[in-house]
């Protein structure tokens, strides 16, 4: 690794073969792999590799069935991988004892899922500070970085409900809090917004983006939506069957398609696109990148009046 780059996630020919009672099936060999599929193992993640810079935000995202929820389980190793290499942070998780594994997951990356994962029995105040337990950090240290963090998304005054006394949207903020005090260099998140209402959703896409600026983590995104993927990432990657058949910025994908499946899921965004530049061409109206500020992007393009950036 070049380390002028700081990259703190690599995969590296990443394959995840659900196989059944199929065995040694050798990645490698296109006959064995094709012997295999015909007796019924399915490539859920086929030859994947990519890299995630230090504080920015890899969106990866594609259809319902094409790899990207098994693909950010693997970088954890909740679902284990056929084959390949994961590196966060120097160290490679591909290779750990299952001790070494509980330790990295304790430690060094968190993950929040779409259906929030909380613990029913627990309240909201036990729910964020369980993994601190685990690590086997004083209550009285688990209730002061606990009770910051539930102040930093917005749910001071719900310390003692359960989850079934909170809406969808107080659920994840709980998930995200969770992940948060755990203070580890990696957050992996699941479609956490995607079971809530466009206009929570909303919220919690301006929440994140908040949250990201103050604690600039590593983060993996996995989205069906291109407008959550718009606004919230950095780098991207586009997945079809088990496969990244695009990556690069929103605004590359978006302008730059590489193929068909790629240009079906940009075209809305592409015709904004083309609007924007014939006005551009004929009123003086830029299309940009708006970019970072310490608001991140609002979108992947917009239009320039003035010193405004108008979605």
């Amino acid at each position: 690794m070049d380390k002028d780059e700081n990259f703190v996630i690599e995969v590296e020919h990443l394959w995840k073969i659900f196989s059944g009672c199929v065995k040694d099936i050798d990645v490698t060999d296109h006959s064995s792999l094709a012997r295999a599929e015909e007796e019924g193992a399915v490539a859920a993640v086929r030859d994947v590799s990519f890299k995630v810079k230090k504080g920015k935000v890899f969106v990866i995202m594609g259809l319902s069935g094409s790899g990207k929820s098994t693909l950010i389980r693997c970088v954890l190793r909740l679902v284990e991988p056929t084959a390949g290499r994961i590196i966060v942070s120097g160290e490679e998780v591909t290779s750990m004892n299952k001790q070494q594994l509980t330790d990295f997951r304790r430690r060094r990356a968190a993950m929040v899922f779409q259906h929030y994962g909380l613990l029913p029995h627990r309240t909201v105040w036990e729910n964020v500070s369980f993994g601190l337990k685990l690590r086997g950090v004083s209550r009285e240290e688990r209730r002061e970085k606990a009770q910051e963090v539930i102040e930093k998304v917005g749910l001071v005054g719900w310390e003692n409900h359960y989850p079934s006394q909170l809406s969808g949207g107080m659920q994840q903020r709980v998930g995200i809090a969770r992940a948060l005090v755990q203070d580890t260099d990696v957050l992996l998140m699941d479609e956490p917004f995607s079971g809530l209402d466009p206009l929570i959703r909303s919220e919690m896409q301006d929440e994140l983006l908040r949250l990201q600026n103050e604690f600039n983590k590593t983060v993996i995104f996995v989205t069906h939506d291109l407008n959550e993927a718009l606004r919230l990432g950095d780098q991207m990657a586009v997945m079809k069957e088990g496969v990244i058949v695009q990556a690069g910025t929103p605004q590359e994908i978006v302008t730059q398609p590489v193929d068909e499946y790629v240009e079906r899921f940009v075209q809305d965004e592409r015709r904004v696109a083309d609007i924007l530049e014939k006005e551009e061409k004929y009123s003086g109206i830029k299309v940009v990148d708006s970019g970072k500020s310490k608001t991140r992007k609002i979108r992947a393009i917009g239009i320039v009046r003035g010193d405004k950036v108008v979605p």
